[in-house]
C-alpha cells in the first residue's frame, strides 16, 4: 500500500486494514463498495455516476443550449431592439458570448482541477442568472453587450467545464457515450429556447422573455447544483501543479488544438446567419420560427450517436469524419441552397453532423491528457476555440455588409474553414498511428 499526496492507491484491501490517515485523505464517492478494486478504479455506471451525468446535461441545456439559440436573438436585435445598429456591430454580442463561454476555460478548469466542481458551478449559476435578469431591463446596446454577452457568459462557461470536466472520473470505456449524452443537453436547449423566445417575444415581450428563461435556467442548474460530484474527493487543496506550457510541447496537442482554433471560424456561421438569410430570402415566420429547432434536434441525434460510434471505430477518426461532412454541406448545400425545402434540408443536415464539435471535443482532451491535468487541458482547448467564437460574427456581418447583401462569401468563408481545421485537427490521429487507413484512433 502507497501513499502520494492526498490520494491513495490501495493494491488490494484484503491485505490490511486502511489506515486512518489514508480515510482522512481521500474519500470514495463511487456509492458502490466493492472489496476487490481499487479506490480509483472507474466505476463506468451505477446511480451516482448517471447522477453526475444528468447534472451535467442541465448545465449543457443551459450553456450551449442557450448559445445554440443566438440565431434567434441576433433576428430579433436586428429587426427590432437594436435596428439602428449595424448586422456586425450587433454580431458582437453573440460572439463575446461564444467567446467567454469558451476563453474562461483554463481558467475553471484549472480551479476544478484543485477544488472540484461544486463551487464553480454554484458562482456560475448566479452569474448566469443575473446577467439574464440585467438583460430583461436592458435598452441599451451596451446594456446587453455586458448582461447577455459577458455576465452571462461567464457564468454559463463556469458551470459548463466544471460538470464535463468531472465526467471522466466515473466513465472509461464507455466514455465517449457519457459525453455523447451530455451534450444532447445543448441540443435539446437549442430546441426549445428558439421556439420559448419566438412566442414569449409575442405574447409577453423581450423584458419577460428574458426572466422566464432565467427562472426555467435556475430550476435546471439547481438540480446540476445537487447531482454533480466528484468520485474522489482530496481533502488537500494544493495539488501538483501542471506545466501549463507542455501542451504546446506535444504535437497531438498542438493539432488538436489548431483544428479547434480553425473549425470555430466556420461552424457558429450557419447557426448565426441561418434564420437571417432564410428571413431575406422569404421564408414565412410560421416556417422560420422552427428553422434553429431543427437545426438542434438534428444534432441531438448526431451528438448522441456520434459517442456511441466513437466509442468503437475511435474518437479522433468519427471527430474528423463529421467535420469534414460539415465543411462540405456549407459548401455543397447551402450556397445553392434557394427555396424553403433546401434550407429547412441544410439545417437538418448541418445540426446532425455538426453536433459531434461539442460532444466529442472533452472525449479527444481525454484521449491525449493525462487525467489530473483534463480539466486545464479541455479548458485550454476552449480557449483556443474561443478566438475563431469572438470575431466569426463580426466578419461574417462585415463580409455580409460588403457584398451588400448576398450571402455567397459569409458560407464560402464558413465552409473552407471547417474543412481547413479539420484536416489539422487530424493531423492528431496520424501523428499517433501514422499513415495507416484503417486504424483506432
Amino acid at each position: 500500500m502507497a501513499t502520494n499526496g492526498s490520494t491513495t492507491e490501495v493494491d488490494t484491501l484484503h491485505e490490511s486494514p486502511v489506515p486512518r490517515e489514508v480515510e482522512k485523505g481521500t474519500q470514495n464517492l463511487s456509492g458502490i463498495e466493492d472489496p476487490g478494486s481499487t479506490v480509483n478504479e472507474i466505476p463506468d455506471g451505477g446511480s451516482a455516476a448517471w447522477l453526475v451525468v444528468f447534472g451535467t446535461w442541465c448545465t449543457s441545456f443551459c450553456s450551449f443550449g442557450w448559445i445554440n439559440s443566438v440565431g434567434i436573438f441576433q433576428d430579433y436585435y436586428e429587426r427590432e431592439l437594436l435596428k439602428n445598429y449595424s448586422s456586425s456591430t450587433i454580431a458582437w454580442i453573440p460572439s463575446l458570448q461564444i467567446f467567454f463561454i469558451m476563453a474562461m476555460g483554463p481558467v475553471v478548469g484549472r480551479i476544478h482541477d484543485i477544488y472540484g466542481p461544486r463551487r464553480l458551478i454554484l458562482g456560475g449559476t448566479l452569474l448566469h442568472v443575473f446577467g439574464l435578469m440585467m438583460a430583461s431591463i436592458s435598452t441599451e446596446y451596451y446594456q446587453i453587450l455586458l448582461s447577455q454577452g459577458v455576465c452571462s457568459a461567464i457564468g454559463a462557461s463556469a458551470i459548463f467545464q466544471p460538470a464535463i470536466s468531472t465526467v471522466p472520473e466515473w466513465f472509461n470505456k464507455k466514455r465517449g457515450a457519457a459525453f455523447g449524452i451530455c451534450s444532447t443537453g445543448s441540443s435539446v436547449g437549442g430546441v426549445i429556447f428558439p421556439i420559448m423566445i419566438t412566442h414569449l417575444i409575442t405574447q409577453v415581450g423581450f423584458p419577460w422573455t428574458m426572466r422566464i428563461s432565467a427562472f426555467l435556467i435556475l430550476f435546471l442548474l439547481i438540480i446540476a447544483n445537487l447531482t454533480v460530484r466528484q468520485r474522489i474527493v482530496s481533502t488537500k487543496k494544493e495539488s501538483k501543479k501542471p506545466n501549463h506550457l507542455q501542451p504546446f510541447r506535444e504535437p497531438k496537442s498542438l493539432f488538436l488544438m489548431g483544428g479547434f482554433f480553425l473549425i470555430t471560424f466556420g461552424i457558429f456561421v450557419p447557426i448565426d446567419y441561418v434564420v437571417v438569410e432564410a428571413r431575406a430570402s422569404g421564408m414565412s415566420n410560421s416556417i422560420l420560427q422552427y428553422l434553429v429547432p431543427i437545426l438542434n434536434a438534428a444534432s441531438f441525434f448526431g451528438r448522441s450517436s456520434s459517442g456511441l460510434v466513437a466509442d468503437k471505430v475511435g474518437r479522433f477518426n468519427v471527430f474528423s469524419a463529421v467535420c469534414a461532412t460539415t465543411g462540405i454541406l456549407t459548401l455543397g448545400l447551402w450556397i445553392p441552397a434557394n427555396s424553403n425545402a433546401a434550407l429547412i434540408s441544410f439545417a437538418a443536415f448541418f445540426g446532425f453532423f455538426s453536433g459531434a464539435y461539442v460532444s466529442l471535443s472533452p472525449a479527444l482532451v481525454a484521449e491525449i491528457a493525462p487525467p489530473e491535468e483534463f480539466g486545464y487541458r479541455s479548458g485550454l482547448l476552449f480557449m483556443c476555440a474561443s478566438i475563431g467564437g469572438l470575431v466569426t460574427n463580426p466578419i461574417a456581418g462585415a463580409i455580409l455588409d460588403a457584398e451588400n447583401g448576398s450571402f455567397t462569401g459569409l458560407k464560402v468563408f464558413a465552409g473552407v474553414f471547417c474543412l481547413f481545421g479539420t484536416a489539422v485537427a487530424f493531423g492528431a490521429r496520424l501523428y499517433e498511428t501514422g499513415f495507416k487507413l484503417v486504424a483506432k484512433y
